[in-house]
């Protein structure tokens, strides 16, 4: 056999592979398209959904009628096909997870399948979750706090004037004439964010199976995660301190359930080693060896 016999038979495992990648990638991208053109078709509908939480704040605030506006031809157009797109990416993610699995698996033992499957699984229920929370709470808090605040003046007024209301012989009225692309935006980020921020369990969780993060490590780390969730509130909400102070709130708690759920791995892991022998009744995988040096430090005679 020659060498180039050799280099031959060699790139036909990464032939196949590749092949098999293109397979996989035109079953996930027709899965995206088709979910797209189906969500186009009811684009309008999802549409007033999205919208639901700003158009029962207006009624709150005295608007019979709401009504949003959009100030460019192809501007109505493009919201659609910005929500076909989320909806396509939402309807097709099944599929596209699951050609991921067919891909990856080959390679995994069973072991590592079996560890691997329940987060492919957690993944899309904890982003529906996140994204659940912020249409039905976040959206609605943070719509009720900028119109709410915006009428507070005519509230005022209206209670000084014993409820009659009164015509103003200078100035302009500033009333709240929304713009369809522009709420939308504003609903969408917070979705896609806390559909994120509630990926944090699965990500921790797969990091300490991996070995990659502790239990010990994420709890002295937490004033540096407090930081960075403080930050990343900032980067991907609206710029309202109510929505950040939510996120906050939601995301630190996602932190602290992270731990627990990376500590009971942890304490799988240790009750399979003491099973086969490797460690005794008293020890732990996880031990950090020097831990009690600064302890028998302390108990040392001063004298010495």
């Amino acid at each position: 056999m020659t060498n180039a016999d050799d280099i031959e038979d060699s790139s036909a495992p990464l032939i196949e592979h590749l092949a098999e990648l293109r397979t996989r990638l035109i079953y996930s991208v027709l899965a995206f398209v088709v979910g797209m053109v189906l969500c186009f078709t009811v684009a309008g509908q999802i549409l007033d959904f999205l919208l639901v939480p700003i158009e029962h704040t207006m009624r709150q605030l005295g608007n019979e009628n709401p009504v949003m506006q959009y100030t460019a031809p192809q501007e109505y157009f493009f919201t659609l096909v910005r929500i076909s797109v989320v909806g396509g990416l939402m309807l097709g993610f099944p599929v596209i997870a699951y050609q991921l699995w067919r891909f990856v698996a080959p390679g995994l033992y069973r072991s590592e399948k079996n560890a691997f499957l329940p987060f492919l699984i957690a993944s899309p229920a904890l982003f529906l979750l996140g994204a659940a929370f912020a249409q039905y709470v976040v959206v609605p808090l943070a719509m009720n706090f900028f119109l709410g605040f915006a009428d507070v003046p005519s509230v005022i007024a209206a209670y000084f004037n014993g409820g009659v209301e009164t015509v103003r012989e200078s100035g302009i009225d500033i009333v709240f004439q929304g713009k369809v692309n522009e709420s939308l935006d504003i609903t969408l980020k917070m979705i896609v964010a806390f559909g994120i921020c509630f990926q944090l369990p699965v990500l921790l969780t797969l990091m300490g199976k991996a070995g990659l993060a502790s239990s010990r490590g994420l709890r002295g780390t937490r004033k540096y995660a407090v930081v960075g969730i403080l930050v990343v509130a900032a980067l991907v909400t609206p710029p309202d301190v109510v929505t950040q102070i939510i996120l906050f709130v939601v995301v630190y708690g996602l932190y602290e359930i992270s731990i627990f759920l990376v500590a009971r791995v942890e304490k799988k892991k240790d009750e399979e080693a003491r099973a086969e022998g490797v460690i005794g009744e008293d020890e732990s995988l996880f031990d950090i060896p020097g831990d009690d040096e600064p302890e028998d430090d302390d108990k040392a005679d001063p004298k010495a």
